[in-house]
């Protein structure tokens, strides 16, 4: 099927209506995966072929791209060897699946059965910036809300890094 867009909203809430789009669908709720590709990443031509490979070992693998500027960080977030739960940003690995505690968006395949799972806090993709008393600061963008949520479920997440995406700046021509 070709791309669904969802232009003009905030962004954890394009992503829950473009979800929501397909699973309330009779056809495409049937299918087997969902692609997300973000209107600024540049996929290769077989990156979703290499994506495909690594869906038996993982429920979300997202191709390799960075933040966009100088000092840009790559977007696998957390080492789920490591304790306790993180998102700091990891040193991607050369031509490898790297398991993650969460990814960037912008050209990730996600197992339709797991955005079914009734368990999953809804809406499932949130952007949170608020102040808890007694807590702190809790920032989310919505792809690490979605994450943090779906990780503590037991559900697996992988970069695979040999699917190097362009990140591109509209402002300057840049691709990142």
């Amino acid at each position: 099927i070709g791309p669904i867009f969802f232009r003009g909203y905030e962004v954890g809430e394009a992503y829950n209506m473009a979800i929501n789009f397909v699973l309330s669908n009779p056809e495409l709720s049937k299918w087997k995966y969902i692609l997300t590709i973000e209107e600024d990443n540049l996929p290769p031509p077989d990156g979703l072929l290499k994506l495909y490979e690594s869906m038996d070992d993982y429920d979300v693998v997202g191709g390799l791209y960075w933040t966009k500027g100088e000092g840009g960080m790559p977007m696998i977030y957390g080492d789920p060897a490591v304790t306790p739960l993180n998102f700091i940003p990891q040193v991607p690995k050369s031509e490898t699946i790297q398991p993650a505690n969460g990814l960037g968006m912008g050209f990730n395949l996600f197992k339709i059965e797991m955005l079914k799972d009734e368990r999953l806090p809804r809406p499932l993709f949130v952007t949170a910036q608020e102040f808890v008393p007694g807590i702190g600061a809790k920032q989310y963008t919505q792809d690490l809300y979605f994450y943090e949520n779906a990780g503590k479920l037991g559900y697996k997440f992988a970069c695979d890094t040999r699917v190097k995406v362009g990140h591109l700046d509209p402002s300057t021509d840049v691709v990142w």
